[in-house]
């Protein structure tokens, strides 16, 4: 029926991308990408409001609030690296 492995969306930023020229990431840089873009999409989002509201301009308005949700989208296309499976670990119950 299907493909035992789907291209999925965003597969180009992960461990087994397309072209295997990208690794991922490691969990502390995209809890940081995630904290960037989310803050950098909140700041569209409130300029995209006032923009609205204060200046009448709802077209300008509407382009900055999707821009703030594609900024803000943006690190889920990432693959995080290092949590597929544990490291094997060294016998407990080895004798000396």
């Amino acid at each position: 029926m299907g493909d035992d492995d789907p291209v999925r969306f965003g597969a180009e930023f992960g461990p087994e991308s397309i072209s295997g020229t990208t690794k991922g990431v490691g969990l502390a840089t995209f809890k940081r990408l995630v904290w960037i873009s989310n803050i950098g999409g909140l700041l569209l989002m409130v300029i995209a409001l006032e923009m609205a509201i204060v200046y009448k301009m709802f077209w300008w308005a509407l382009a900055t609030g999707i821009a703030g949700i594609l900024v803000a989208l943006f690190p889920s296309n990432y693959e995080i690296t290092g949590m597929d499976a544990p490291p094997d670990l060294a016998d407990v119950d080895s004798t000396d």
